[in-house]
């Protein structure tokens, strides 16, 4: 598998330059016919940013493979060679996240960049990208502050808290029918905005609060535990990611708590259900500002899982779409960052996983934003319903 290989690979930084499917080996049967690239708008770089090792992995890797695929389809059509895919590994870190960002902008092939994937770590790394002018788009960083830094070279492709927040609040309200509610979360810049968000659409149902450690630094979560237990609250939403929501929601159930846990796009992730045990995941509820990956149009749901040898996961048609609209830009000739920039204001593209038009901010136009509610049912997260907006 994919992600095995990556968390072998390990270290602060892969700087693993991968020409589609086959980078320089004209020999590889994902390089299309092996031809040599000599068009005039070959010879470029997309660099995917974010994690590929650390407690979040899965999330940056279904990322990180979906615009890996889009670059490797462009490549059977223009040349084996023709843009190659350049990667760093930020681990999901912010402390990691800048010095990469650094050495990045250095090279002078790249164009346009594939992520960050994290809210904390696009706090860190953005100001180095933006003062550089390499344009991005993360599929995945929902945290409404990156949008009102002044950054003119990020992007969103994908709605962020303002609208998940109060959509997974409003699932707790109409469709769970929480009258006692429980908020917790991580302390990351993404999972402080999101619970925010819930806390102020729940109101009054909210019965109390806490903060856990994030990142995987926490395993005994008995403390939020025992408070849960004591409030009475029939749901939890948790603002964080998927591994120590994992433990977290496996430690509530041990200790006798059958209130429904719901949690972000950040716990969207098959490692949930690993971390937390089949048992205890159960009927948790999982928003994400995104559509199933396996709605996605066109052949997009074979072609991944022919390639990977995995289901598309979360974001991974988002990132898809995102490396594809950097190639449409190439493709008519943008073919520095500033031009590629210029490009993304003006781009209404049609993709696999929604429509894309960028606002003055960066943000994906309002009239595309998606939330989808997902569920955990017999180990498996499992589309639910598209989540209420009031």
């Amino acid at each position: 598998m994919r992600q095995g290989l990556t968390r072998a690979l390990g270290g602060v930084a892969i700087v693993a330059l991968v020409a589609g499917a086959a980078a320089c080996n004209k020999g590889s049967s994902s390089g299309g016919s092996g031809n040599t690239a000599s068009g005039k708008n070959c010879g470029y770089e997309i660099a995917y940013l974010g994690a590929l090792t650390g407690p979040s992995a899965n999330l940056g890797v279904n990322i990180e493979q979906g615009a890996e695929l889009a670059i490797e389809q462009y490549n059977k059509k223009n040349g084996a060679n023709c843009i190659t895919i350049k990667k760093f590994d930020s681990q999901g870190s912010p402390d990691v996240a800048p010095g990469l960002a650094r050495q990045l902008v250095a090279d002078k092939k790249i164009l346009g960049i594939v992520g960050l994937p994290f809210s904390g770590e696009s706090q860190a790394a953005n100001p180095i990208l933006n003062d550089a002018k390499i344009p991005n788009i993360s599929p995945s960083a929902t945290n409404p502050v990156l949008s009102t830094k002044g950054w003119t070279f990020f992007h969103r492709a994908v709605a962020n808290d303002s609208a998940q927040g109060p959509a997974a609040g409003n699932y707790m309200k109409s469709v769970l029918k929480s009258e006692k509610a429980f908020v917790v979360d991580d302390q990351s810049a993404y999972g402080v905005g999101l619970a925010d968000q819930v806390k102020s659409t729940l109101g009054s149902a909210v019965v109390g609060t806490d903060k856990v450690g994030g990142e995987g630094k926490q395993t005994d979560f008995s403390a939020t535990v025992t408070k849960v237990v004591a409030s009475g609250a029939t749901s939890l939403f948790y603002g964080g990611y998927y591994q120590n929501a994992g433990v977290f929601r496996k430690q509530l159930t041990a200790a006798g708590w059958k209130g429904v846990l719901v949690a972000g796009d950040g716990v969207n992730d098959k490692g949930y259900i690993e971390a937390a045990g089949k048992e205890a995941a159960e009927g948790t509820i999982l928003t994400c500002p995104c559509a199933p990956a396996s709605k996605a149009k066109g052949s997009f749901v074979t072609d991944y899982k022919t390639r990977w040898n995995v289901d598309a996961g979360t974001y991974s048609d988002v990132a898809f779409d995102a490396a594809n609209i950097f190639l449409e830009g190439v493709d008519k000739g943008n073919t520095t960052p500033e031009k590629l920039n210029e490009y993304l204001k003006t781009v209404n593209y049609g993709g696999i996983a929604n429509t894309y038009k960028f606002t003055d901010k960066g943000e994906l136009d309002p009239a595309q934003l998606i939330v989808w509610a997902f569920k955990v049912a017999n180990g498996e997260v499992v589309p639910d319903q598209a989540a209420p907006k009031a």
